[in-house]
């Protein structure tokens, strides 16, 4: 492993990390005593023969899918586990932000947990009373900084580890999915200190299934398969290659925490457009308003004509419509080339709520060529006094009468 020579240089050299895991668990002693021999241990490579070196001022995205060793690897850099073989070396102080609430303790308040985690990160308490302040502000918890961190809820404590990881002056940042977290403004915060940091030439590693985050942040990534390093290089390639892993996948877990697309590649979707009856892009419809959904989709050679499958799911998730259409019955190119589709709805049943489209194209063996989430979102206001998702537009009338004897 070559020397470290300035702060915010990592290195890594054939890093691997066994754990052992139990089929059974062992409580007491007398559990272990008794149950010797037959507690059926095996082992598990978390990494194998991981090795990378990263420069300072570089940020490298982490990528792979869940169990493929990313947060393992943070670990082992952040100094919180030991490789079991292997060696690793970063030069500088480490912020590290690897788990919501990781280093809190749960008793104390916000205040003393940011001078907990600063002493814990080798800053004496004038240097952490300097940067008190702006922690504070950025996580917008001046209301709550001095109530028990038990009792803030999961978005509170995400910003107060970030704010504590990013200002407490370090030289590297190890980063595990800060965005999964948090709304919307929170996470362009995040995203603005973060690319202030490296610009000012801090080091990045950032693990996350955002792929539109890590190629804004990152030039390189490292992509991660059973805990081995199958790809570094480029983050656009790594990003191909990752999305060809879920290829056979038509739900991934890993959707849960930022995934948005995968797929082959074969063919991509390209562009997702709403619009008017008129033609102008919307995001904000009137309950009954016309509207026009448009694809844009690029196939990069030759492919028989695959399936495009469309849902939409409103804010929690739950399924209001889907659909699928043989793209061959709507002007699939012969060749390699560009079309677009379209899919015009008169008048939509949708009432009320924000809902959000998305995309997949399946081809005839079942395999996802692109699977694009959350491609488009809109809003839908009510044009009366209904209630609900759907407008049921039936027609009220009287039944026939009988007489009563």
């Amino acid at each position: 492993m070559s020397e470290l020579s300035s702060p915010g240089r990592v290195s890594a050299d054939a890093v691997s990390r066994r754990f052992r895991i139990h089929a059974r668990e062992t409580r007491t002693l007398k559990d272990l005593v008794v149950a010797r021999g037959r507690t059926g241990a095996q082992d598990v490579w978390a990494l194998r023969d991981v090795s990378a070196e990263i420069v300072p001022g570089e940020a490298v995205g982490l990528i792979g899918r869940n169990g493929s060793g990313k947060s393992t690897l943070l670990r082992v850099l952040a100094g919180i586990i030991k490789p079991t073989t292997g060696s690793v070396r970063v030069d500088g102080r480490i912020g590290s932000l690897l788990e919501l609430g990781a280093g809190f303790h749960p008793d104390f308040s916000g205040r003393d947990n940011v001078y907990l985690n600063g002493s814990i990160q080798g800053l004496r308490r004038t240097e952490i009373r300097e940067q008190f302040d702006e922690i504070v502000a950025f996580a917008e918890l001046e209301h709550a900084i001095d109530r028990p961190v038990r009792t803030y809820s999961s978005g509170m404590a995400m910003r107060l580890g970030f704010a504590i990881a990013a200002f407490l002056q370090a030289d590297v940042l190890l980063l595990d999915e800060v965005f999964a977290v948090g709304d919307e403004n929170f996470q362009r915060k995040c995203f603005g200190v973060i690319a202030a940091f490296k610009s000012q030439g801090g080091t990045i590693l950032f693990v996350s299934h955002d792929a539109q985050a890590v190629e804004r942040l990152c030039e390189r990534s490292i992509l991660l398969s059973g805990g081995e390093k199958v790809y570094d290089g480029p983050t656009h390639e790594a990003i191909a290659r990752y999305r060809r892993l879920l290829a056979d996948d038509l739900d991934p877990a890993e959707r849960e925490v930022g995934l948005r697309e995968w797929g082959t590649g074969e063919v991509e979707i390209t562009g997702v457009r709403l619009l008017d009856a008129d033609g102008g892009e919307r995001s904000q419809f009137l309950a009954g308003e016309p509207l026009r959904l448009e694809v844009d989709l690029q196939a990069a050679a030759a492919i028989a004509p695959p399936s495009l499958h469309l849902e939409i799911r409103d804010s929690t998730g739950l399924l209001v419509a889907e659909e699928s259409v043989d793209t061959a019955t709507i002007g699939w190119p012969a060749g390699s080339g560009a079309a677009t589709v379209q899919l015009e709805i008169e008048r939509p049943a949708l009432s009320f709520g924000r809902f959000r489209v998305r995309l997949g194209l399946i081809s005839a063996e079942g395999h996802t060529l692109h699977s694009y989430d959350d491609a488009v979102s809109f809003l839908v206001y009510p044009d009366g006094e209904e209630r609900g998702l759907i407008r049921l537009g039936g027609t009220w009338s009287a039944g026939a009468k009988e007489e009563i004897r």
